[in-house]
């Protein structure tokens, strides 16, 4: 049949729902080929783009005869209306359970255990999720609980030009944090139970969801490389209490100097070379939280976010940063690349709000291409793997590429005194922070964890509502508190928010839908991964700490 132009796209149209033997439990990106064969669409070259840009990140500029279609993430309204046509095919949307299953694929939560029926933990536990929107997904989340020294570690990485960084970040990372907050002894320990071929003190227990993989043909590299570093702090000793603030700055400075050294030095095993590479051409933000009683440290790279949820005396509840964005509308940040280079450079440094016009995030692991010279990347991508050689971005170098590094993993670390009012804590990447307000986010996970409601008048920001459509969302709304929500992970319940939030600020099932319906190559044009973890606080320990020091 010939398509006909109508005022609805059948790729996401209102339709009957799909059967529900056609979506079993989804994992990660599954959806995206279900929908390919389960949603209609005509002109598969108007909105089915080329698996290019389903695996490019858009924190790189793409190139100009691309740029109209690698533009920000639009409106959604104004997508489902932009080009629409009729067709005879059956159309499907998800249903709830089906909604349910995608959402709820990736959640994980824990509960710190009690000691003889207390939790003695300044921390009750967390829930944390993902949701994909490259194939396959480049973020990554991880916990642990630090076993040697008291605290908690939580992090949220944000992976770009691929996943290779952000996973090995994500593996790494605590490792070189729980390393550089040892004292002596212990790292003396460590080291003498190595050299005698005894079993080694754990240093970290690990809360990960089974989707959450370790790589186990790196891990004796990975190894080596800490052991070097824990041998260094010892012979280094000296003899002081280690600040937690300077552990965090230190063990992001050497887990990315570690990374840029594999990938100069090689690995004989043509599969750990190639890997070392991809990592070290690759780049990611992180997030990460130390959790150690009242003292919260937050050490942040790149664009990833930490938003602590605060409690007022009347209920209400507001938004306090712990973190700031290393990119072009952090000004302070601008001025800190501008000082690092020489005043003939100021004018290329920044352009279209990215890093010598290229990146958007100032501060990342890995993306060598931005911190080697011109010559160590020729000589390193000429004698490495085929694959890498015939790569065009390693082969590209960026424009006004004159006194490297431009960039550094150095994270900004913030400390906060945790107060019996600060409830949470939620660590995010971009994805969710594109989408959501802040003071949204702190409302709707606060809500979720107390159950308690604090209505306000609905805004219809400017739209001409009639008396029909009003009840409606107050329908909607009443619907939505008296079912106390279907999700049990108060990051799902943000993910859901985030996604499938109307222009009245509530949960449109509709919307949902659509938005997890849409194929891989589309997903990432109109929202980026999205990763979340919500920290819940135990306000008894933090109010008895804290009259203990007073």
């Amino acid at each position: 049949a010939i398509p006909v132009r109508s005022s609805r796209l059948p790729l996401l149209s209102d339709a009957m729902p799909a059967p529900a033997h056609l979506f079993p439990l989804i994992r990660n990106c599954d959806i995206s080929r279900i929908c390919s064969t389960v949603c209609y669409c005509h002109h598969k070259h108007l909105c089915c783009l080329s698996s290019h840009f389903a695996h490019s990140h858009f924190r790189y500029a793409p190139q100009k005869k691309f740029a109209a279609l690698c533009r920000p993430k639009e409106n959604f309204n104004h997508f489902i209306h932009a080009r629409d046509y009729a067709s005879t095919p059956q159309r499907f949307y998800l249903t709830p359970p089906q909604v349910n299953s995608i959402l709820k694929a990736n959640e994980y939560s824990f509960k710190v255990p009690e000691f003889d029926g207390k939790n003695v933990s300044s921390v009750l536990g967390f829930d944390s999720n993902q949701l994909p929107a490259n194939a396959p997904i480049e973020d990554r989340r991880s916990a642990a609980t630090c076993l040697q020294t008291r605290g908690m570690l939580l992090g949220v990485f944000d992976g770009h030009a691929g996943c290779a960084c952000a996973q090995a970040v994500s593996e790494r990372l605590f490792y070189y944090i729980a390393v550089s907050l040892l004292p002596h002894e212990t790292l003396l320990e460590i080291e003498n139970a190595v050299e005698s071929g005894r079993a080694l003190l754990p240093i970290l227990q690990w809360h990960k969801h089974p989707n959450d993989y370790f790589s186990k043909e790196a891990s004796k590299l990975y190894f080596n490389s800490l052991r070097t570093y824990w041998q260094e702090l010892i012979d280094l000793n000296s003899g002081e209490t280690t600040d937690v603030k300077e552990a965090l700055i230190n063990a992001f400075k050497r887990l990315d100097n570690d990374i840029s050294l594999e990938a100069q030095v090689g690995d004989p095993n043509s599969f750990l070379n190639y890997l070392v590479l991809r990592v070290a051409f690759s780049g990611a933000t992180a997030c990460v939280a130390h959790v150690d009683g009242v003292d919260l440290h937050i050490a942040n790279t790149g664009d990833s976010r930490a938003m602590l949820g605060v409690q007022e005396e009347d209920g209400s509840w507001s938004a306090v940063n712990l973190s700031y964005d290393h990119n072009a509308q952090n000004e302070h940040e601008v001025e800190r690349v501008k000082m690092e280079h020489p005043k003939s450079e100021e004018k290329s440094l920044v352009k279209q709000d990215r890093l010598l016009g290229l990146l958007m995030p100032f501060r990342a692991f890995g993306d060598v291409k931005f911190k080697w010279s011109i010559e160590l990347q020729k000589r390193v991508v000429e004698s490495g793997p085929d694959q890498l050689n015939e790569n065009e971005y390693t082969k590209f170098v960026p424009p006004n590429y004159h006194t490297p590094p431009y960039l550094t993993a150095e994270p900004e670390v913030i400390h906060h005194k945790l107060r019996p009012q600060d409830k949470f804590l939620v660590l995010a990447t971009d994805g969710l922070w594109e989408t959501m307000h802040r003071q949204d986010v702190a409302r709707i996970v606060g809500e979720y964890l107390t159950g308690v409601h604090h209505q306000q008048p609905i805004a219809v920001g400017g739209y001409k509502v009639t008396l029909g459509q009003m009840h409606g969302l107050l329908t909607e709304r009443r619907a939505r508190i008296s079912s106390v929500f279907e999700d049990q992970n108060a990051a799902t319940h943000l993910i859901r928010h985030a996604v499938g939030n109307n222009e009245f600020g509530t949960v449109d099932h509709e919307r949902l839908s659509k938005m997890l319906s849409l194929p891989e190559e589309l997903a990432r044009m109109y929202r980026d991964d999205i990763t979340i973890i919500v920290v819940q606080f135990n306000s008894h320990v933090i109010g008895a700490c804290q009259n203990e020091e007073l």
